[in-house]
């Protein structure tokens, strides 16, 4: 007979060892990331399979897949019909790699515009909000009661007040200090309809709940079903005062309008309707937006857990893939997956001008050691790696050549790539593609280039570290 103490060594090794042959054997998981999710349980082996069962897969719900499911299921038929805008073949593979993801074909006939700054985006916003004749549709990741959320706070109750049907979701973690203040209640209180996104199941709810560090990043604004705001901007100040140090905040956020609003409130509405349960479709039963003769094609597209495995990677390396001359990518943090490094390789190699510029300070000391990790490797295949000094640079933009541009929510790090609900607008315009190109290119002035032969000449220790770095990508 075993003693007490021994059963319980028996049983922590049995599950360790179950552990351990889960990580090697399930389905969908990339080599590396395997090998790397191996390496830590055989050497933490206690710390490790605590880890792992906390972390180590996306895992949600049968009944939250089910109701996410059948909700974008009813919501697919109201998508805008097909505009046939793919003559060009230099286009054509990253626009349709984004509509097998959204499975809704790219609309056309939109417009645009590129908000100044992050004070004139959070103005702009409360503007249409204030001239909403029927809908008002939010989503942000992180809500802040400060000057700007406060605006946007106040633009709510104001619509909320007056009859607008509001629709409001915040990231119960993202935005827990908001949800629990007296700001949440007001736009409660006026009439508006709120959400607090994925909160974390404690205790029991763990068996029926999801991932706890599974995320809405989305940024979504959506007025009247026929303008829709996109791009990598939370409800806050840019000094973001929870992260003063880092400050300024650097962002980007594009006003569009258009059919493609249509399916940016679809990604909202699919949400919305698998956490609250109410039926929108009657909602989409209106008219589409009009289209504009003039306007430029485009498609949003709403990935996460629940998508196809690498999804979003699958974007990003259409988009890579196409580039002919040059290539500017924006991302604050940078731990990609092999195929999405591995285009980004595979482009500089064959003679496209690639720049990526990182903020020098990074909020997450983790990412941000990973991020300079891959140095060597973009350097020595001629990447062009900037570092920005103006603050946290938390675009996300990734232009190609003169024509397409990706501007969304969506980071280059395997939390956007596997784990996080993100939303992101692919366009072909020549005029936005410029305006977010000027843009990169004011970055771009208040930047260091790092030089390639220090990077080339890192020391053994450096590379050693280094090396344990990239392998450790994989779990972050």
């Amino acid at each position: 007979m075993f003693s007490v103490k021994e059963a319980l060594w028996l049983a922590l090794a049995i599950i360790h060892i179950a552990v351990i042959v889960r990580a090697v054997a399930l389905q969908g998981r990339d080599a590396y990331s395997r090998a790397a999710w191996l390496l830590l349980l055989l050497a933490l082996p206690g710390i490790a399979t605590i880890l792992y069962l906390l972390l180590g897969e996306p895992w949600i719900s049968t009944a939250f897949r089910r109701r996410s499911r059948g909700a974008y299921e009813k919501l697919l038929p109201y998508a805008p019909p097909a505009g046939g805008c793919m003559a060009d073949p230099e286009i054509v593979n990253p626009l349709r790699t984004c509509e097998a993801a959204a499975r809704w074909p790219v609309s056309v006939g939109n417009k645009a515009k590129l908000a100044g700054s992050a004070d004139e985006a959070i103005e702009m916003i409360v503007a249409d909000i204030d001239a909403a004749a029927s809908t008002v549709h939010l989503s942000f990741y992180i809500w802040l009661a400060d000057h700007n959320g406060l605006k946007v706070v106040d633009a709510v109750c104001r619509a909320a007040a007056r009859g607008i049907a509001c629709r409001i979701v915040a990231d119960a973690i993202g935005s827990r200090g908001l949800i629990r203040s007296k700001h949440w209640r007001a736009m409660r209180e006026a009439g508006a309809q709120l959400c607090a996104s994925l909160p974390a199941p404690l205790g029991l709810g763990l068996v029926a709940g999801h991932r706890t560090d599974l995320r809405n990043h989305r940024k979504i604004v959506v007025i009247d079903g026929d303008t829709t705001w996109c791009g990598s901007q939370n409800c806050a100040d840019a000094a973001f005062l929870p992260k003063r140090t880092f400050a300024p905040w650097v962002d980007i956020l594009i006003r569009y309008q258009g059919p493609v609003a249509r399916q940016a409130d679809l990604i909202f509405a699919s949400g919305w309707m698998a956490e609250t349960g109410e039926d929108m479709g009657p909602i989409f039963a209106n008219d589409l937006p009009t289209p504009e003769s003039d306007g430029f094609a485009a498609i949003a597209v709403g990935t996460g857990p629940l998508s196809p495995r690498a999804t979003m990677t699958d974007i990003f390396v259409a988009l890579l893939a196409a580039a002919r001359q040059r290539v500017v990518i924006t991302t604050p943090y940078f731990a990609p997956d092999p195929p999405l490094l591995n285009a980004i390789v595979a482009a500089a190699r064959r003679g496209v001008h690639l720049t990526i510029v990182f903020p020098r300070r990074n909020d997450s000391r983790i990412l941000g050691a990973i991020s300079k990790a891959y140095y060597p490797v973009l350097a020595r295949a001629g990447v062009h790696i900037h570092e920005f000094r103006g603050g946290l640079l938390h675009a996300k933009t990734l232009v190609v050549d003169s024509h397409l541009a990706l501007v969304g929510s969506a980071n280059m790090d395997r939390r956007s790539l596997d784990l996080n609900f993100e939303n992101n607008i692919l366009f072909a315009s020549s005029d936005l593609n410029a305006a977010v190109s000027k843009r990169q290119q004011e970055w771009l002035a208040d930047a260091t280039e790092i030089d390639a032969t220090v990077v080339a000449s890192r020391s053994l220790p450096r590379r050693f570290i280094d090396n344990l770095l990239t392998m450790a990508g994989p779990i972050f």
